[in-house]
């Protein structure tokens, strides 16, 4: 008896077994890319030297960096438009939709592998696709034909009873799985949603919560394939794309259940400043409102939108309220344009921003000082949203339209009536904003802005070093901490020597200056150390600026293989008490690492400042080891691929 989870995985399996916290591998079927990862990504793909990309299908998206306020998004864009046509690569241009909306809708397809350098990208996972997020330079290499390593997670399985009641949604549902389990309850763990209440819930409610399954730490969620899953790909034009697909239905599937009564939850909002800081709607009623935004990959479906329209009817937007709708793609602005419902948003006063990311990287819409936003998004970390001081809270886009009204929270039931959506029997399929990789790639010419920068120089593992520990950090420190997001930030994304200079900016403004100073150094943090983002700019920026090693409690998973990557020493405390002694302005010292690295073993860190010693761990597997040894995964390919 098997897991859909691990009948997919074993069809796919290239090296080692499905025994749980072992290393596998398994071949990709399809990778996405978006402009903010996407040029990082590509550009390792140039170093590696391959022809052509060898994946089933490449897609790469623009949907982050779509604010053009000088030349280096732009540029940056044709950069990646010249390079998909060149290397086999479907590229979505500007104004398309948000790469995880977009990829659902045309690409997405049960019992597939699907890797993106993008944290959301299990939002497939809602048509029966095992997505998984991951560093830029492993979509490059699944790109390639290489295939994906990670720890074969449990399988937890998500037993769903009964039919969402009136304003409840299926925010609502991951809301509460994160009030349960926490932003550390899924690492090392897939989410297999299975029982009668799935059958109740389509695919757009699905995809949000494979989505913001990435707020558990989960390697990825999903969903079985079945005649709900055919009725989507019918609307798009895909019924040749499925299959059914399903687990065994017996709970010995699964390293653990959880059960979910749909009809037991109610409307959920994240307070500031973390998706898991859940109370419920109620009992947040009269907190003022500044701002109410609905979008982001998780939440601007055509469900999501026509029930916001639906709500917002006949309605205003509160006088002292900025409402903003985000549609997550051209095809679903296209649709509530036909009939009508853009014209009931516009009319209640909502402003219609472009089918990008936006406002949920912090590119516009940042709240007023001290604001109070509300937000269908998927995280909430301080300072995320451009504006430090603000509080923002996640919600369904039915708390979020309710919130618009009333200008303060507010239980949506307090409305009357929910509105009923209909599917329509037939949507516009215009898939003229994806460009088809050119059939003679020998005469396309790559693009290259003055923005693009070369990589920076990885150096092979040394065996012992003295450095400073440059900054101390608590749990739960996000990648948003290490490498911040947002309008400034962004644009330098595929330039190392730029972007370096706001490393750890939101936490520690000298920490740059610090670093260049010490001439690199080490970095300490606590429990789920990266947690957040796949940038992969979080591992390559500090490697710039000289870290060597990160030491912490437990890192989360994209970061640690971020890290590793790109040569940086990643190490475990082996007493997690010792986290208490180290302090910011130590200087330590750690000797025998290859040998340490080689057999997966301790590493003796002694403290010259406070002259003891304490033991870290290196859980290196032996693919991990060569390419620490190496100085990362491109001086590894390409040592691989002399002759």
């Amino acid at each position: 008896m098997s897991s859909l989870t691990e009948k997919i995985i074993k069809a796919h399996l290239e090296e080692g077994e499905t025994i749980i916290g072992q290393e596998i591998a398994i071949k990709i079927d399809q990778t996405l890319t978006q402009d903010a990862t996407g040029t990082m990504a590509y550009l390792e793909f140039e170093a590696m030297g391959l022809p052509r990309v060898a994946a089933e299908t490449a897609v790469s998206y623009v949907d982050h960096n779509t604010l053009q306020t000088d030349f280096r998004n732009q540029d940056d864009h044709l950069y990646l438009q010249s390079v998909a046509e060149k290397f086999g690569v479907h590229f979505s241009r500007a104004g398309n939709g948000i790469c995880h909306q977009v990829h659902l809708e045309r690409f997405a397809a049960p019992g597939k592998t699907v890797l993106g350098s993008d944290s959301h990208t299990p939002t497939a996972g809602g048509v029966g696709a095992i997505a998984i997020g991951a560093g830029g330079l492993d979509v490059a290499i699944a790109m390639g034909g290489g295939p994906f390593y990670f720890e074969m997670p449990k399988v937890v399985g998500v037993k769903l009873t009964g039919k969402l009641p009136d304003w409840s949604s299926a925010k609502d549902v991951i809301l509460e799985l994160l009030r349960k389990l926490t932003v550390k309850g899924g690492v090392g763990k897939v989410f297999e949603y299975f029982g009668p209440g799935v059958d109740t819930l389509s695919v757009p409610e699905r995809a949000t919560i494979t989505n913001m399954g990435a707020e558990l730490g989960a390697t990825t969620s999903i969903f079985p394939s079945d005649q709900v899953t055919l009725k989507y790909l019918k609307m798009q034009s895909r019924e040749h794309s499925w299959k059914e697909m399903c687990g065994d239905g017996t709970d010995s599937d699964y390293s653990e259940i959880i059960e979910l009564d749909l009809s037991k939850t109610e409307p959920l909002l994240a307070k500031p400043h973390s998706p898991d800081a859940v109370v419920s709607a109620k009992e947040l009623k009269g907190t003022k409102v500044n701002q109410v935004i609905v979008g982001s990959c998780t939440n601007s479906s055509y469900k999501d939108l026509m029930t916001v329209a639906a709500v917002m009817k006949g309605r205003k937007v509160h006088p002292n309220v900025s409402f903003a709708v985000v549609p997550g793609s051209k095809q679903v602005y296209e649709q509530i344009a036909r009939n009508g419902a853009l014209a009931d948003l516009i009319s209640a006063g909502a402003r219609i921003l472009e089918s990008a990311c936006g406002p949920c990287i912090g590119m516009g819409q940042a709240p007023s000082s001290g604001g109070v936003s509300i937000r269908s998004f998927n995280r909430n970390f301080q300072g995320r949203c451009g504006t430090p001081d603000a509080s923002v809270y996640l919600a369904s886009p039915e708390v979020c339209a309710a919130c618009a009204i009333r200008g303060e929270i507010v239980d949506p039931r307090e409305l009357g009536a929910a509105p009923k959506i209909d599917w329509p029997a037939g949507i516009s399929i215009d898939d003229s904003m994806i460009i088809a990789p050119k059939q003679n790639p020998g005469e396309v010419q790559i693009i290259r802005g003055p923005n693009i920068k070369p990589l920076p120089d990885m150096k092979p593992l040394e065996n012992s070093f003295k450095k400073e520990v440059l900054l101390k950090l608590g749990d739960n420190v996000t990648t948003d901490h290490i490498m911040p997001a947002g309008a400034k930030v962004l644009p330098l994304r595929s330039n190392i020597p730029a972007i370096s200079e706001f490393v750890f900016s939101a936490v520690d403004p000298k920490f740059v200056a610090r670093a260049k100073e010490k001439q690199g150094g080490i970095v300490i943090g606590g429990d789920n150390y990266g947690q957040g983002s796949s940038r992969e700019h979080a591992a390559i920026a500090p490697l710039y600026l000289g870290v060597k090693a990160v030491i912490v409690k437990k890192f989360a998973r994209i970061h640690k293989a971020n890290l590793l990557n790109f040569g940086i020493l990643p190490l475990t405390f082996a007493d997690p008490a010792d986290y208490d002694k180290v302090e910011q302005g130590d200087v330590l010292e750690l000797d025998g690492i290859v040998d340490a690295v080689k057999n997966g073993g301790t590493i003796r860190v002694k403290n010259i400042t406070k002259n003891y010693e304490f033991l870290t761990k290196s859980d290196a597997t032996k693919r991990n080891a060569e390419m620490l040894l190496a100085g990362g995964l491109i001086n590894l390919t390409k040592e691989r691929a002399k002759p």
